[in-house]
């Protein structure tokens, strides 16, 4: 089956919304205190995605809040330098978000401090942004489950442009990542995203992401089992149950990333409404920083999907450009598309 997203013209920028995050990342020892140095970067999932495709040479915009002072427009300078089109973003509030994960640790365990209550981003409130003027020129739109996860606002803001963007007929991607420490106000992921989701053309994520955020079910034994084809199947599965509850999702994309020890076994698979195609399977016995591969994963299937690339053709550069993301120290990629392309296991 071709591109289920070819031919939908005309193609403008692609559009990215979220928090924008300073990561601080202090060594394991402490060292950092005796050095006076703490290390950091600009990142933000949303950010990771806007940043990759810019890279790539599309035209990759980004929408974020941020207070209006020297400090934003220092980033928001470098961002452009970067050649991400940052006139989008939305100046009010009054500080930044920030998390501190240690260096070498995963974002999923408990080196990971979020510090992001009341940042410009998370006090975003309905009507307060002008998204005709936003959305203007944008084909395609970009967002995460973490956006919804921040506070009810949060929530409520991206209900509001999903709307902006669906009536403009403007594609629209979802990344279904949990982090468990956001879900804080009182409401589950369940009660929020599926309302949300059903704006979406595309979406990705992983069969246990869908469980806990759409009500996909899965069996508990295929969970168990650790197997390869088992999994598979059952990504084919929760994608149909997917399509079968939002008419409007044209593929679903699955990615299944295993420790090994200190490496990674990494494989994906995209569903287009009538084939499951999988990858190649990729395998590590170290990564340098796992943060930013999810997200490099969802940049590489909407830069396949932007430039009509066929489904396993996407398929296999965003799964090499995800897997690439595991040896670059940093919350986004600065591989290129020819060095990624050139990396695709045959």
């Amino acid at each position: 089956m071709s591109n289920p997203f070819e031919n939908k013209s005309p193609k403008g920028s692609i559009l990215s919304f979220g928090e924008l995050l300073l990561r601080i990342c202090p060594d394991a020892n402490g060292e950092w205190l005796n050095n006076n140095q703490l290390p950091f970067f600009v990142g933000g999932a949303e950010l990771n995605v806007a940043t990759a495709l810019a890279l790539w040479g599309l035209p990759s915009a980004y929408f974020t809040a941020l207070p209006d002072n020297a400090l934003s427009d220092q980033i928001l300078n470098y961002l452009q330098g970067k050649k991400i089109d940052t006139t989008p973003v939305f100046k009010h509030g009054d500080r930044i978000g920030l998390y501190y994960l240690t260096r070498g640790k995963d974002i999923k365990n408990n080196a990971l401090i979020y510090d992001r209550a009341n940042s410009a981003f998370a006090t975003l409130k309905t009507g307060q942004v002008n998204w005709d003027k936003v959305l203007d020129g944008v084909s395609w739109f970009h967002f995460s489950a973490i956006c919804p996860a921040i506070s009810q606002d949060a929530a409520d803001v991206c209900a509001e442009v999903l709307k902006a963007a669906t009536a403009r007929n403007i594609t629209i991607s979802v990344d279904l990542n949990y982090r468990a420490r956001l879900w804080q106000y009182g409401k589950q992921p369940i009660d929020i995203m599926p309302e949300l989701v059903k704006h979406a053309d595309l979406i990705m994520g992983n069969i246990w992401a869908a469980e806990r955020m759409l009500g996909i079910d899965i069996e508990e034994e295929v969970t168990e089992s650790g197997q390869k084809s088992i999994y598979l199947k059952e990504a084919q599965k929760s994608s149909q149950g997917i399509m079968k509850q939002y008419p409007k999702c044209k593929a679903v994309a699955n990615t299944f990333r295993f420790d090994a020890g200190e490496g990674i076994n990494y494989y994906t698979a995209l569903y287009d409404g009538d084939k499951l195609h999988a990858s190649q399977q990729y395998d590590t016995d170290k990564v340098k920083d796992k943060v930013g591969s999810g997200d490099c994963f969802m940049a590489g299937l909407i830069y396949g999907m932007y430039n009509d690339f066929a489904p396993l053709d996407t398929l296999e550069f965003a799964t090499s450009a995800a897997y690439q993301k595991l040896f670059i120290e940093g919350d986004a990629t600065n591989n290129t598309v020819e060095e990624i392309t050139k990396a695709i296991k045959s």
